[in-house]
């Protein structure tokens, strides 16, 4: 039978070297200097981050347990949230917007391999999260895929397109269900009445 599949036929590394050498130097910071950091150390992990090319709000929340494979190709804005144990595989721009979550156990995977040719070299494109939106617990977002301002993803789901603006969507492959509709929280309500007695 003839052989269509040929994983030794390799092209060169997509990498250059020095972002190979970055990569290393990024692994021993994270293990040593990162992942064993106590909860409330936010701002440090913020600061390692930065320093290795990440451009991110000095109040956004990175915990200590997940896995930032570039630094350099992660963007967020005030109060984004990146959850305990969620894989952020951004060989290509991950972009999450101001306010919005990432829970535990989601995989935001730019990259893949292209299935139709021989030697399937490795292919990526940006996600992007936008504001206020939130990937609920253990989500699948797959390469290319823009999560809209708003939106809900249901836990397990799998992404594999984009989600329009204050939708919720859920399954495999994630399709939505239904608006997001927003009712005022308890804190939302006391500053409102604070307003309204001039505090």
């Amino acid at each position: 039978m003839e052989t269509q599949i040929d994983v030794s036929k390799k092209t060169s590394s997509p990498y250059s070297l020095k972002n190979r050498l970055l990569r290393v130097l990024w692994a021993i910071v994270y293990r040593l200097l990162f992942r064993l950091t106590p909860r409330p150390m936010v701002k440090w992990r913020a600061f390692l981050l930065k320093c290795f090319g990440a451009d991110l709000s000095l109040k956004a929340r990175v915990h200590a347990t997940a896995r930032i494979w570039a630094p350099w190709n992660l963007k967020m804005g005030d109060y984004a949230c990146i959850a305990p144990d969620v894989d952020c595989y951004n060989i290509a721009q991950v972009t999450i917007g101001a306010h919005a979550t990432v829970s535990q156990y989601s995989y935001l995977c730019t990259a893949s391999h292209d299935h139709t040719q021989s030697n399937m070299p490795v292919i990526y494109s940006p996600i992007v999260i936008e504001d206020q939106a939130w990937v609920c617990a253990d989500v699948f977002v797959a390469p290319g895929v823009t999560i809209g301002t708003g939106a809900v993803v249901g836990a397990r789901a799998s992404v594999f397109s984009d989600i329009p603006a204050w939708q919720v969507a859920v399954g495999l492959p994630a399709k939505p269900i239904g608006p997001r509709n927003v009712n005022p929280s308890e804190a939302d309500e006391q500053s409102g009445s604070a307003v309204e007695r001039g505090d």
